[in-house]
């Protein structure tokens, strides 16, 4: 480790064995983060009406707060973004996080109070490097520049007392100054609204730099780095960015792209680093190099609950049982409720997530709540679907891009099967075979779909159908979605973006 990295090093010291110290105080953070929520909300309108001054303990909380969806709160949120104050937050709130809206073209707006930007969001990136530079003491961190790939757009008026923009556009708004010493590139650059020119500038502007780290989304930053590639004339990017050190991402899993991330930047010194910071908050971080799960954030304002995923999707009950954070099992999906000091409370945000330690507790996400394949009960998520595609490459040497799985019904058989459409970057010798070797580790992965396919009782052999290039770049385009947090649903319970696809390949055939 350089000098300046190392005196720097320093000043994390304090927060790394607070957050060592999680696993032995996890109930005693979790129930100072409540008392915290509820004390600060108690004289908000959202505060009086749920009568927050009086409640004693977390039963209460439950008696008197409902759990909340976007719709339930979004007439709160539509106050505070026409500048009303102390509504679900005290004072006021300016800035809102769009969120990316994969399934339709409702445009969510989440709120980012100061509170929330400082205590977590911006929390999380400071223990990101905190923890990064524990693990990896030989870093020269602060010696080189940090390319972050982020903030789709600019940041707009929704009116004359609140702006809107992804996440990452606002966070870069808002950024501490000290930050912009280290990163690139310009502001001005990252938050152009034309996907493909704002790369080509971020291209021009970073290709002859000497860059140390990465932050971004897998499939776009991959994007970004064949366009450096190109740039350079060169085969790896160690031969344009020898500096390059670790790249910190999250927003998708990044399993199916590690094969090209390694092809691309062959060195035994190149780290990953997952984080989990989505517009509702910064919830993981992946704090052991040997262990893909994350640490799960639990002093950053936010209070969590959970809900086993066998009611929130499959069962829909009216009153699921919901239990925090002391009273989750290992190896079980669960839907995330969190109450938070940006203003959401008992908040379901639509991921799930799979517990792999307790105390500290440390997790994978294992999709979305709407995000998964149950035609014929075989409960498919999307970390079954991510796992199956990754061994199907790794045994037939094919690089995927991108893909998407729906179910399609074969009403003159009685049965059907899981269409999958998947953009090749390296195409397998057989498709046959891609296809045997993803349906034999699905079946491995996931005893439901397993059942499903024994005898093909509900379910037939998966159909792949090999998509054209750029095809899903198309498709996000056509919906405005290029770059930034947007990304492909990687499995839905219906055909609607599978069929808008699938017609968009054919007009390329």
């Amino acid at each position: 480790m350089d000098i300046i990295t190392k005196s720097i090093s320093n000043f994390y010291r304090r927060r790394q064995r607070i957050v060592e110290s999680y696993g032995k105080y996890l109930v005693d953070l979790q129930r100072e983060q409540l008392w915290y929520l509820l004390k600060s909300a108690e004289k908000t309108e959202w505060g009086l009406q749920h009568g927050y001054r009086s409640i004693r303990n977390y039963a209460d909380f439950v008696q008197r707060v409902p759990l909340q969806s976007y719709d339930t709160l979004k007439p709160w949120i539509e106050r505070m973004i026409n500048g009303e104050r102390n509504i679900l937050w005290p004072s006021y709130t300016k800035w809102f996080a769009k969120s990316s809206g994969t399934t339709n073209d409702k445009s969510k707006y989440i709120p980012v109070t100061p509170d929330i930007l400082d205590t977590c969001h911006y929390r999380g990136g400071y223990d990101t490097t905190g923890l990064y530079l524990r693990n990896h003491p030989e870093s020269r961190f602060f010696t080189k520049k940090s390319l972050i790939l982020g903030g789709s757009h600019s940041p707009l008026p929704l009116n004359h007392h609140a702006h809107c923009g992804d996440l990452s556009a606002v966070l870069l708004q808002n950024i501490p100054s000290y930050v912009n010493l280290i990163r690139v590139p310009a502001k001005q650059i990252i938050l152009m609204d034309e996907w493909e020119a704002k790369i080509s500038a971020i291209v021009e502007h970073t290709w002859n730099r000497r860059i140390g780290s990465l932050s971004g989304i897998p499939s776009w930053m991959l994007s970004l780095i064949k366009a450096i590639l190109q740039k350079a004339g060169r085969e790896t990017l160690t031969e344009v960015w020898p500096d390059l050190e670790v790249f910190f991402h999250g927003g998708i899993s990044f399993e199916p792209y590690r094969m090209a991330y390694e092809m691309l930047i062959p060195s035994d010194k190149m780290h990953y680093m997952e984080t989990y910071n989505a517009s509702e908050g910064f919830f993981g971080i992946q704090d052991d190099p040997a262990d893909q799960a994350m640490l799960l954030m639990i002093d950053y304002g936010i209070f969590y609950e959970f809900i086993s995923v066998n009611e929130t999707v499959h069962v829909q009950t009216d009153s699921p049982t919901v239990v925090p954070l002391e009273e989750v099992k290992m190896c079980e999906n669960y839907a995330m409720v969190i109450s938070t000091n940006g203003g959401l409370w008992r908040y379901m945000i639509g991921d799930t997530i799979r517990f792999t330690s307790l105390f500290p507790h440390k997790f994978v996400i294992s999709g979305r709540t709407t995000h998964f394949i149950n035609a014929f009960g075989e409960e498919l998520v999307v970390d079954n679907a991510e796992k199956a595609i990754l061994i199907a490459c790794r045994e037939t040497g094919a690089e995927v891009n991108a893909y998407t799985a729906a179910a399609l019904f074969l009403l003159d058989k009685g049965k059907g099967r899981h269409q999958w459409l998947i953009e090749f970057d390296r195409l397998p010798a057989s498709i046959n075979e891609f296809a045997r070797i993803l349906d034999g580790a699905l079946q491995s992965l996931n005893s439901d779909y397993e059942a499903k396919r024994y005898r093909e009782m509900s379910l037939q052999a998966p159909e792949i159908i090999t998509a054209h290039e750029g095809v899903f770049f198309k498709w996000l385009k056509m919906k405005g979605k290029l770059g930034g947090q947007h990304k492909i649903p990687r499995l839905s319970n219906n055909r609607e973006i599978i069929d808008e696809l699938l017609a968009l390949n054919g007009l390329n055939g």
